[in-house]
This record gives C-alpha cells, structure tokens and sequence, in this order.
C-alpha cells in the first residue's frame, strides 16, 4: 500500500499534476523520495522556495491547471509566502506541501518550528494540518478541490514523520473539477443594465482580468452604445488588441484618454475589475458586472451591481438595447487619446542612435517587434511594469503576467521559470528590473541546471526606479535607491548562459534578435537611463509640487510604442457626414 507520502504524490498525479516545485529539505524527504520513484511527475529544483512558489503560480496561470509547489519545516516553507500570496491574490490553482517538523515536538521550541497552519492562513483558501495516516487522501483531495474552486491557494500542513509512515488504506480515485461554470446573470439585473445603458446619455466601459474571453461581447456592446473602452493592466492582454474603441489605460500605469472618459461619461459600466484604485475612478453612476459577487461595490458606490460572467452578461443585454446613432462622446475621445499620445511618443523616439545610457522605452519598444506573435512576457514589479503596459502590443495570443496584485519585487524571472516549464516550445521573455533580478539572482541558476530557453531581458538602470518616482512625487529626495552598477551579463556567463551587455542603442535590436533566436537560455543586459520615469496620466495637485521640490530630476512622461499607430487608425476609421 505504501507510505502516505506516496499516496500524496498519487493524489497529485490523478489531479494532473506534472511537476513540484521546491528545495528539498529533511522534513521533505518522504515526499520528494516519493516524487523520485513516481512516473509522470518531476521535482524542479529552484534556489529559493519563494521562487518555487512563483513559477507555480505562473503555471497555473498560464494552463489554468494545479501546479504544486513544497517547502520544508520552518524556514523552507515560510519562503514560500511571497510566491503564495500572488497565487492567492491573482486567483490561480496553487497548492503548497508544507511539512512540518517531528510531531512529537510540535509546541516545544523545537529546533526550525513554526505554527505553517497559522502563517499561512492570510495567504491561502485553504490551510489543514495532517496529523494522521488516516486522514489521507481526503485532506489532500479537500485541498487539491478548494484550490481549483476558488480557484486560489491551498496549503497542506504534514510533520514529516507522518508522510513516512505506511498510508493506513487504500488510494482509490475521484474525479477533480476541471472546468467551472459560468455565472448567468438573474434576468432582472439583465433588464436594469439594459435600462441603465439606453438611459444614459454617454457610456464608457472599463474592463478588467474578467473580461477574458469576452473580447467579442465588449467590442458589441461598445459599437451599440459608442461607448470608448478602457482598461486596467490585467485587462490590457485580453481588451485592446482589434480594439477600434481603445481610449488606454487608467491607474499609476496608465496612458491615453481612460481617465478623462470614465470621468466625463454619464455612466461608467466596470467589466470584470477589482481595480484596486478608487482614486483613480468616478464615485458616481457606476454599474459593476462580475462573476465574483463578494467584489461588487468594494470600490465605489453602484447604481447597480450585476452578479455574473461578463461575456453571459453582455450576449443577455445586447439583445435588449437600441443602436445608437451619436458617436460625439466616442469619436472626441478617439481624438482626445490620440493627441495624448502624441504628445509623448517622442520620449524614446528622440536621438535614440546617440542617447546614452538607452532609453528603456526603446528596449520595450524593440522587444514588442521583435518577440515571437505568442510570447510569454514575465514583468517584474516597478518601472518594467510601466514599460510592458505601454510597450507591449496584444493580439489576442500573446500572455502578459506579472505580480500585478501583489506587487511583489522579483517575480519575472521565477514566473518565466514556471511558464516556460509548463510551455516548452513557447518564447518566454522575462522582462527583469536589475532590483528584481538581484533579489532573486540564484534562479538564473535554476535556469541554467534545467537548460531552460528563457530569455531574460535586464533593464538595468541602477537604480530602484519605481521607488525612486515614487519619493519624486512625494517631495522626497531620492536615498537608499542605488543598486551600484552590475555587470548581469558577466553573471550570467559565470552560471553558463550566454550573454550580452548593451550600452550602445545602434547594437539593442540585433543583441535582442540574436538572443531571442538562440537555442537554450539567453540574458542581455541593457544598461538604460535611470532618469527615464513614467508619470501617469492623471497626477494631483500635491504630487505636481512633489516633483517640483525634487528639482533637477528629468521625469519622462514615456512614449507609448505601437499604440500611437493604433490611436491614428481608430481615428482615421471614424465615419465622415
């Protein structure tokens, strides 16, 4: 019958899941054994179990699927925090193995002990200990099932003198969920959108994560009411590419006309967002759809919340609206979000042959060409964030993932390590801060041991860029920020990937071109204008004498890639009397 950490690792394999993530550890040793002799199911080991945790969460999201991560007692699983609460906050299947130590010692000071049942029940959907043989495989199965249902994180306590006990029965086998359903929304908040939305004199829409799969929908409902179409940087992937509504994006990151038509619409319809920043969003006439009801009205007031799947939601509405015929509200501000981005294009289009250090807008800009119509981009937390939100062009293929709820510094390069392991043959680029990539630098490690063909691209300014805006707009002084100057590239050679430094701009698109076509991994280490920050669109009165107190800093507003050739066409599309 075996132990009960063969019975886990049989539980995990029914669940489908391929690969743990994980430095192993004594505690672990049961299971890892288990993992060991097991077929169909690997151990990736990493340099940092908050790594581990990273690229599960990255799996998951990429395939929808458990990934599992594991850490060992005490200190090996509280490294795994980080990565969990931005599996937890994203809302991706994760489940964490945490052993435990002996039992026996469990409440006696014992050597490495902490209580993994409490730390990490602020991080998790689900959190049990295992004390027995006998309470395997249901607790598992329990954990295994509130992950997928959440979906979110789960964690399963075990001291590891109980995973190497004998299992006390049988395995057996039971169906997990592999897909959910879609929340219908109640017919009568279907016919109060409906009103609400031929009652309102101008529209606009801003759409989140949750709009995923519903592209179609929103670009109906946006040619009905001639509503312009926003997005946050969740919603961006899934929203603005073959988007001839797209006015940008609101929030810290945000660029173009969102802002001012959520301010200026007389309704304002919230498609599938959690968007964080209220300040950032009108405190009237709002209407919220999402499939999540406990989100409904966290933000800002609602004239209406809806409960239901934005795409079920918009295929029951469309039917019951009138066409418009008015596009002024729509077509001025098609205008107004055109003329705000060229008003910022030329932040990286100036002298970019004999600018040095390189602009960072054009590093993004480049690697949008450049980078396969599939990639997977990993983005760390800070001004890569900035960099990829407005850089990076969708199109309905490409994947865009990043610690964007959490924001948590060093997530690219763990992320990238997850997605490229749940996608082999896929380009994935991880778009690394030299904060972030020194944070966690032992995982180039784990992509050298495991051969992995990430091509991770270091904008190295130096400096903790986004901390650095962050003290500009507050009036502060910029301390503390300095990363010193870093060779990454010298590093990388040292772990056997082949690498590159970039300080000229003339040589970036063929360091890129060459390192992106390159078997195996690849690092290019570019060497950019740690001056060059992103303002957002919107900035108050306080934060405008912020930056003047910080005299003697040049603040980019940033350029804004293909977006600008998008916001000309949307305009040359819009129909003449």
């Amino acid at each position: 019958m075996g132990s009960v950490a063969e019975q886990m690792v049989e539980v995990l394999s029914q669940a489908g899941v391929e690969r743990v993530y994980g430095v192993v550890g004594d505690s672990l040793n049961p299971v890892v054994d288990a993992v060991r002799r097991a077929e169909g199911i690997s151990w990736v080991h990493v340099r940092n179990e908050e790594a581990g945790a990273f690229a599960a969460a990255a799996e998951a999201e990429l395939t929808g699927r458990l990934a599992v991560c594991a850490g060992s007692c005490g200190p090996g699983n509280t490294h795994l925090i980080q990565g969990l609460y931005d599996a937890q906050r994203s809302g991706v299947p994760v489940l964490a193995l945490a052993s435990h130590i002996p039992s026996g010692q469990i409440g006696t000071g014992f050597f490495q002990e902490t209580h993994p049942e409490r730390v990490f029940t602020d991080c998790s959907s689900f959190c049990e200990m295992v004390s027995t043989p006998a309470q395997l495989p249901r607790l598992l199965r329990v954990a295994v099932q509130h992950a997928l249902g959440a979906p979110g994180v789960s964690v399963l306590v075990f001291p590891g003198d109980v995973a190497a006990l004998p299992a006390a029965g049988p395995t057996g086998s039971s169906h997990f969920l592999t897909e959910q359903a879609v929340a219908a929304p109640p017919w009568g908040q279907v016919r109060a959108l409906a009103e609400a939305l031929d009652g309102a004199g101008t529209v606009a829409l801003f759409c989140g994560a949750g709009a995923r799969g519903a592209h179609e929908e929103v670009m109906k409902l946006a040619a009905t009411v001639y509503a312009p179409v926003g997005h946050s940087l969740r919603g961006k992937e899934h929203i603005q590419f073959d988007n001839p509504f797209d006015v940008g994006m609101s929030g810290l990151l945000g660029y173009g006309a969102c802002h001012e038509a959520l301010h200026e619409a007389d309704l304002v319809l919230l498609l599938g967002t959690d968007f964080p920043y209220d300040s950032f969003l009108p405190q009237r006439r709002v209407i919220q759809v999402d499939h999540d009801a406990t989100r409904l009205g966290r933000r800002v007031p609602l004239e209406l919340a809806v409960h239901g799947d934005v795409s079920a939601t918009l295929r029951a509405v469309l039917p019951l609206l009138a066409q418009r015929t008015d596009r002024g509200f729509l077509d001025g501000m098609l205008a107004r979000h055109a003329r705000a981005l060229e008003n910022v294009v030329g932040a990286y289009t100036r002298d970019i042959e004999r600018h040095t250090p390189v602009h960072p807008e054009y590093v993004a800009a480049v690697l949008d060409e450049v980078a396969a119509d599939d990639a997977v981009f990993t983005v760390d937390t800070g001004m890569c964030n900035v960099w990829a939100a407005r850089y990076l062009t969708p199109n309905g293929r490409r994947r865009v993932i990043g610690s964007f709820l959490h924001g948590s510094m060093a997530n690219a390069l763990p992320h990238a390590i997850g997605a490229q392991l749940a996608f082999p043959g896929r380009q994935v680029v991880s778009m690394s801060g030299d904060g972030g990539l020194g944070m966690l630098l032992g995982e180039l490690l784990t992509v050298a041991k495991h051969r992995l063909p990430v091509k991770t691209v270091v904008f190295n300014n130096g400096a903790l860029g986004m901390i650095k805006l962050e003290m500009l707009v507050s009036g502060y002084p910029e301390w503390g920020i300095d990363n010193g100057d870093v060779d990454y590239a010298a590093i990388a050679r040292a772990a056997g990937i082949p690498a590159k430094r970039v300080t000229d701009p003339a040589k970036v698109r063929d360091v890129l071109v060459e390192a992106l076509e390159r078997p195996g991994p690849a690092l290019v280490d570019v060497v950019t204008d740690p001056n060059a920050l992103a303002v957002p669109p919107h900035i108050t009165a306080a934060q405008v004498k912020g930056l003047a107190l910080a005299a003697g800093r040049t603040v980019l507003s940033g350029g804004v890639g293909k977006m600008i050739d998008l916001a000309r066409s949307n305009l040359r599309n819009i129909p003449r009397p």
